[in-house]
């Protein structure tokens, strides 16, 4: 059954090689702009930085992330100009797992730290 377009094995391998990608900038403390990350997807392409399959993606490592207990890992995705945060999509997603976001950027740096913790122990 083809997932966003893409084979569902593919699609999972996929979702594997970003969750790693965001692991190795989780250890380094780092954050890595959307158009640095769907660079670092092999197993799918992704059309550059804006393809509308891009949230579905983040969202499906975030929640797996978040129910571990380590944290929205897509916290370290963030814009290359600008804010330099996640897009709103990420926000909401935080919201739909119940975290209060009436302040988003208090709420970004504490997922921040959260990632940075899970990976650094």
């Amino acid at each position: 059954m083809p997932k966003f377009g893409f084979d569902e094995a593919a699609w999972d391998a996929g979702v594997e090689e970003g969750r790693r990608a965001l692991i190795v900038c989780a250890k380094q403390r780092q954050m890595i702009p959307y158009s640095d990350f769907v660079q670092q997807i092999r197993a799918i392409g992704f059309e550059g930085p804006h393809d509308p399959r891009l949230p579905h993606f983040l969202q499906e490592i975030s929640v797996g992330e978040s129910r571990a207990g380590r944290g929205m890992l897509t916290a370290l995705v963030v814009h290359k100009r600008g804010d330099m945060q996640p897009g709103p999509g990420f926000f909401e997603l935080a919201g739909e797992l119940g975290h209060d976001t009436s302040d988003i950027e208090k709420f970004w740096i504490q997922e921040v730290k959260k990632v940075f913790a899970a990976w650094n122990e």
